[in-house]
């Protein structure tokens, strides 16, 4: 082989070499396009679901806001209207006791003057009978001024019983002044203790232990000695309640209170 020939053999080797690695550059390059603009398209994916999280979180936030707006604004107005609740409570409240002033005095009013009209009828009734009796006898003679014992102690009552504690407890006060050897007289004692019971427990016990004391052979006995060993439990005095309760089961075996004292007992300690 000649040099001719082989310089032709060496450049055809060369360019051959020559457009192989155009090819491989080209293809390279193609490649790297396509990574680019697959990177690109992944990146604003991520831009957009990152703008999209952005948003959600924001708007999260601006309702958590409202939110705690609204809550504080409800809070306001729960304590207003607290406010006001409490203002139109007591107002209710001090009507009520004007209703129950004014009702206990009426009931007052009406109970006088019911007696009065029955102690009248009870006069002119008297005088009717004296004089079918005793033809033209003299039948003027004067007629008992207020009500009778039966009348006071069973208006009295009555009042209690309607619930009207005050009024009561003054008719009850009245009856024992009045008629103070009336057999009625220990419980109309006991009633008083009754009435100031709700409002006024150490007043109760006062007229309580006035009955156990000074009618200790009255019905109403175990009872005041049972109601004195309840208001001493109520004034966390187990010791007080204990020695009442055990008075009345000494006292009253067979009474009903007895009963209900060892059954207290067991509360307080036997």
């Amino acid at each position: 082989m000649n040099r001719f020939t082989r310089l032709t053999l060496l450049s055809g080797v060369f360019v051959l070499g020559a457009c192989a690695t155009k090819g491989d550059l080209q293809r390279v390059e193609d490649q790297l396009v396509l990574s680019r603009q697959e990177t690109a398209r992944r990146d604003s994916a991520a831009a957009a679901s990152l703008a999209d999280i952005m948003a959600l979180q924001q708007r999260i936030l601006d309702s958590l806001g409202q939110g705690q707006r609204r809550l504080a604004a409800l809070q306001g107005s729960l304590q207003s209207f607290k406010g006001d609740m409490n203002t139109e409570l007591y107002n209710v409240q001090q009507q009520l006791v004007q209703v129950q002033a004014l009702t206990g005095q009426s009931q007052q009013r009406l109970t006088d003057l019911r007696t009065q009209l029955d102690a009248r009828s009870e006069q002119l009734g008297a005088a009717a009978r004296g004089d079918a009796a005793a033809g033209a006898g003299d039948s003027t003679k004067p007629a008992p001024a207020g009500p009778s014992a039966d009348q006071m102690y069973e208006g009295s009552l009555n009042q209690l019983r309607r619930g009207s504690p005050g009024t009561a407890r003054m008719g009850f006060q009245q009856f024992v002044k009045t008629f103070p050897s009336d057999r009625r007289v220990a419980d109309a004692t006991f009633f008083i203790g009754e009435s100031f019971a709700g409002e006024s427990p150490d007043s109760a016990a006062v007229y309580y232990a006035e009955v156990a004391k000074d009618f200790p052979k009255s019905s109403r006995a175990p009872s005041a000695l049972y109601k004195l060993g309840l208001l001493a439990e109520r004034a966390k005095d187990p010791a007080a309640a204990k020695g009442y309760y055990q008075r009345v089961i000494k006292n009253y075996p067979a009474s009903d209170e007895a009963a209900l004292a060892r059954d207290r007992l067991k509360s307080v300690g036997s």
